[in-house]
């Protein structure tokens, strides 16, 4: 029966654009909201809108000697993560990916056993054990903590790139007398870097907005920008403070979306930048 003489097609098109709409709705709402606040001097109940806008909140927000030592605590943290998870997890996705070798499957979804199970409690367990050894409030702590957490990403996203790649090419260079270092830097990576460098965003952006582990393993000592922001709402400081660090939090995400999204559409991720 055709669908759209009897009536269901047009019907199905008209409620899933209303889901559509109502998720975007629960979405975007509380954005729009936490926006605005980042902006507004006076909003008061029963008021709809802001009584008055302003900048006032945002000079208050960057003159606090605690933000900026929270937002580059947080860079230093971040960086260090995603250089030692590369640095970890990369020889390892390769390893995945092109070897054969005893309790392979079943060390490479172990890589999932973090994500399988509630994350507190997983960092909960863990915190025993750094309290034990003296990484409780430390900067190393809060590392150790964070890598665990981009453990996914960076192996099963990079073993997929490197499980693309087009072995015709890395065949035809070996025939040619290409050593296989050779191989590895000229055929391999060129096609697989598009991929592990969406990876290495991803673990950037996610270790940056993570807060579970900051908070449970860093506090008091260590606080980055998220865990400062949650602080600013908790103990019921100005609320524009907290929307000021919620917008300056969006930043970094947005341009990684933008760079993901200029990746994705170029599909690299199929073709890589050297095929």
């Amino acid at each position: 029966m055709n669908a759209g003489r009897s009536g269901f097609g047009p019907r199905f098109d008209w409620i899933g654009l209303l889901f559509a709409c109502l998720l975007t709705l629960f979405i975007a709402l509380p954005l729009i909201v936490v926006g605005t606040w980042a902006f507004t001097e006076i909003w008061r109940y029963p008021s709809v809108i802001p009584q008055q806008f302003g900048l006032r909140f945002w000079g208050q927000t960057l003159a606090r000697p605690d933000v900026w030592d929270a937002l580059f605590l947080s860079l230093r943290l971040t960086t260090t993560v995603t250089i030692l998870s590369a640095v970890i997890c990369l020889p390892a996705a390769y390893a995945f990916a092109r070897m054969r070798f005893p309790g392979r499957n079943i060390l490479f979804l172990s890589f999932l056993a973090s994500h399988a199970f509630p994350k507190f409690g997983l960092l909960v367990a863990i915190a025993g054990i750094f309290l034990q050894l003296g990484l409780i409030s430390t900067f190393w702590g809060v590392v150790l903590i964070q890598l665990v957490g981009t453990l996914m990403l960076m192996i099963w996203i990079p073993v997929a790139a490197f499980q693309n790649v087009d072995r015709r090419m890395e065949e035809a260079a070996r025939d040619a007398g290409a050593t296989p270092l050779r191989v590895f830097w000229s055929i391999t990576l060129p096609q697989a870097a598009p991929t592990i460098s969406a990876a290495l965003l991803l673990t950037y952006v996610g270790t940056f907005y993570e807060t579970e582990g900051a908070w449970l393993i860093g506090a008091p000592e260590i606080c980055t920008m998220p865990v400062l922001m949650i602080s600013f709402i908790n103990n019921q400081i100005v609320v524009q403070y907290g929307a000021v660090l919620s917008v300056m939090l969006w930043v970094p995400s947005f341009i990684a979306l933008m760079f993901a999204r200029r990746v994705i559409g170029t599909g690299a991720f199929a073709r890589g930048f050297g095929a």
